[in-house]
C-alpha cells in the first residue's frame, strides 16, 4: 500500500541520525500495520540505547551553529519546510491513513495544521524579544535576553502523527534548540517524512534527529537521564508523564507535559440544539474517539435532554465505518487491539452498572478495529466510563439540573485539558468559563484547536503550552545582565 505514494522519498524506514539514513546497530526491525486490515505496511529500523545516544551526542554538537545564526536565517528554513510539507499534503495524508488509520479527509487536514504550526513559529523566530529593565543606580543598567534552552526531547504519540511532531519541533527549532525525537512505533512513517522535508528545507545535519523504536522505555531512560538534554516534551498517558517526570528530576529537566484528558461537554437548557450536536459530533467522533481533547462525557441540562439525544442518534447513525481510504468514510479502526479491547470493556461496564445503549455497542465485524459509533445514555459517575479516558466513538450521555451541578460534575476529575459547553446566556457563559478548571474552553463549538492558542491543560492533564506567543517560552531560558556603566 505505500506505494500509493506519489513522492518516493517520503518513504523512508531507517533512522534519521546526524542527516543521515542509518540502520540500527544490530540490524533490527519492527513491523508496522495498517490498522484498517492488518496488512504489513513495511519493516522500519529498531533503534535502542546506542542509537539514542548517538542522536543526542549529533544535536549536541549542532546545537551551537544552530542557535548562532540569525533568528531571520531560521525563520526561512522553517518557510521553505512548511512550503514542502503543504506540496507533498497528499502523500502525507496517505501515508498518515495507511498507517494510523483515520480518514483521508481528517489527514489532509492534520497535513494541513501541522504545516500551520511551522508557518506560525517560522513568524515567532524573529520576535524573541528581552526587555531593558531601569537600573537600581544610576551607573547599572538591566537587560533581560531569551536564549535557546539546548537540546531538546520529544516523544511523540501516534493518534495525530505529524501534527504533534511539528507542535513541538517546530517551536523548538525556532527557538535555536536541536531537538531528538522519538515518534510513536505505531506510526513512524509519518515521523521520518517529516524529518526528511525538513532536511530537504535546510534544516542542518543533527538539528533534528529521529529514533523509530520499539524500546520506549529504554530510549525514554537515555533522553531524560542524559545531562546533555536541557528539556522533555511528551505528548501521551498520565501515566507516562509522571513516569517521565520522575526520571527527569535528577538532571532538573525543563519539561512540557500534554497528558490525558476526560473533557465535559455540556449543554444548557438556552442552547442552539442543533449546533450542540453538531458540535458533539465533531468533538466525539473525531479521529474514532481517539484525541485527547475530545469530549469525554457529555452533560445536558434535563429541559433538553430528550431531544438533544434523539437529534445526536439521528446525526451519529448517518457516520459511515470503513478504510479511511475510502471516500465518505467518516470512522476509521481504533489503533490496536488493545484499544479495542478497552472500549468493549468500558461499554460493557457501563451497562452492567444501568446505562442504556442508544446506538451502536459493538464492533463492525469479528475481528475488526472497526468500532461502532455509540451512544449510551442514563450514564452516571460511578461507571469507569465517566472516570476513564475513552479514546474511542464512544457518547456517554448524563443528565444534570443545575449550572451549580454540572461544575461540581464537570470539575470532578483529575484531568484537566479541554472543556466544552453550548449555551446563550452572557452571564451563564462567563460564569461558566471562568468556572471550569481546564487548560482550555469551547464555547459554542467543538473544535478549538489553532496555531495561535495557547494548547494544553492543569492538574494531572500537564503543564507548558504548544502554540501561540507563548509556544516558544518553553524552550528558551531568561538571562538577566547587570552592567556596571
Amino acid at each position: 500500500m505505500l506505494s500509493l505514494i506519489k513522492n518516493r522519498q517520503l518513504v523512508n524506514s531507517q533512522l534519521f541520525i546526524n542527516g543521515h539514513w542509518i540502520s540500527a546497530a544490530d540490524g533490527q526491525t519492527f513491523d508496522v500495520y495498517n490498522p484498517f486490515d492488518h496488512e504489513l505496511l513495511g519493516k522500519v529500523a529498531d533503534g535502542g540505547v546506542e542509537e539514542t545516544e548517538e542522536a543526542i551526542v549529533a544535536a549536541h554538537t549542532a546545537l551551537a551553529s544552530w542557535q548562532a545564526l540569525a533568528a531571520i536565517d531560521r525563520s526561512r528554513i522553517l518557510k521553505r519546510w512548511h512550503n514542502l510539507v503543504l506540496e507533498n499534503q497528499e502523500d502525507l495524508a496517505i501515508l498518515l491513513t495507511l498507517e494510523q488509520g483515520k480518514p483521508l479527509t481528517e489527514s489532509r487536514g492534520e497535513i494541513a495544521y501541522g504545516a500551520s504550526y511551522i508557518e506560525w513559529f517560522a513568524e515567532e523566530a524573529k520576535r524573541v524579544y528581552g526587555d531593558t529593565i531601569p537600573g537600581p543606580q544610576a551607573d547599572k543598567r538591566t537587560i533581560v535576553l531569551k536564549q535557546p534552552i539546548g537540546v531538546v526531547a520529544a516523544i511523540t504519540p501516534w493518534n495525530f502523527p505529524n501534527a504533534m511532531i511539528t507542535r513541538k519541533v517546530a517551536p523548538a527549532l525556532a527557538a535555536g534548540c536541536t531537538v531528538v525525537l522519538k515518534p510513536s512505533e505505531e506510526t513512524p512513517f509519518s515521523a521520518l517524512a517529516i524529518a526528511y522535508l525538513a532536511s530537504e528545507a535546510g534544516v542542518p545535519p543533527g538539528v533534528f534527529n529521529v529514533i523509530t523504536t520499539t524500546q520506549a522505555a529504554e530510549a525514554g531512560e537515555v533522553l531524560t537521564s542524559s545531562p546533555v538534554v536541557k528539556k522533555l516534551s511528551f505528548t501521551g498517558s498520565t501515566a507516562i508523564g509522571k513516569l517521565l517526570m520522575k526520571q527527569c528530576a535528577d538532571t532538573v529537566k525543563k519539561l512540557s507535559l500534554e497528558l490525558g484528558g476526560n473533557a465535559p461537554f455540556i449543554v444548557f437548557n438556552d442552547a442552539d440544539v442543533d449546533a450542540a450536536v453538531e458540535g458533539a459530533i465533531v468533538s466525539k467522533y473525531r479521529n474514532a474517539g481517539q484525541t485527547c481533547v475530545c469530549a469525554n462525557r457529555i452533560y445536558v441540562q434535563e429541559a433538553v435532554y430528550d431531544v438533544f439525544v434523539e437529534k445526536l442518534k439521528v446525526a451519529t447513525d448517518k457516520l459511515r465505518l470503513g478504510s479511511g481510504l475510502n471516500e465518505g468514510v467518516n470512522i476509521g479502526p481504533l489503533i490496536n487491539e488493545k484499544a479495542a479491547t478497552k472500549v468493549e470493556g468500558l461499554v460493557k461496564d457501563a451497562l452492567e452498572c444501568g446505562a442504556s445503549l442508544e446506538l451502536g455497542g459493538h464492533r463492525f465485524y469479528s475481528g475488526s478495529l472497526l468500532y461502532l459509533p455509540t451512544i449510551i445514555t442514563d450514564a452516571r459517575f460511578e461507571m469507569k466510563i465517566s472516570s476513564e479516558e475513552i479514546f474511542g466513538p464512544v457518547a456517554a450521555v448524563y443528565k444534570f439540573e443545575t449550572v451549580d451541578e454540572v461544575i461540581r460534575l464537570a470539575n470532578n476529575t483529575d484531568a484537566g485539558l479541554a472543556a466544552y459547553f453550548y449555551g446563550k446566556d452572557n452571564a451563564l457563559i462567563w460564569k461558566v468559563a471562568e468556572a471550569l478548571e481546564y487548560g482550555m474552553v469551547g464555547i459554542n463549538t467543538g473544535i478549538i484547536s489553532d496555531a495561535a492558542a495557547p494548547f494544553g491543560g492543569v492538574k494531572q492533564s500537564g503543564f507548558g503550552r504548544e502554540g501561540s506567543k507563548y509556544g516558544l517560552d518553553d524552550y528558551l531560558v531568561t538571562k538577566y545582565l547587570s552592567i556596571k556603566t
